[in-house]
């Protein structure tokens, strides 16, 4: 139908993280989301945050820190923010 719009892709799911720009570490960054919680993976660190929205809201005592994203085809664009201040983007990509 013309003017529809297609679903945002749903958050649940493995994703890698590619950089766009900023402050990311050089090392593959994973993220796992079910329903209203995840977990950012890089290397063997866990980072345990919740999902309000579109925005993935760290746990404490990274509670500063907030992904915000965007749908963009399959994926989500992203914006890492620290006391609302961007430091990087990435892409969201399955796998």
């Amino acid at each position: 139908m013309p003017g529809t719009r297609s679903p945002a892709p749903s958050l649940d799911g493995s994703w890698r993280v590619e950089r766009i720009s900023g402050l990311l570490p050089p090392v593959p960054i994973q993220k796992s989301i079910s329903g209203s919680s995840g977990v950012t993976r890089i290397g063997i660190i866990r980072l345990p945050f919740r999902v309000d929205g579109r925005r993935l809201r760290y746990r404490p005592p990274l509670h500063a820190f907030v992904d915000e994203l965007e749908p963009r085809g399959k994926g989500f664009d992203g914006r890492a923010k620290v006391l609302g201040r961007e430091y990087a983007r990435f892409r969201l990509v399955r796998g």
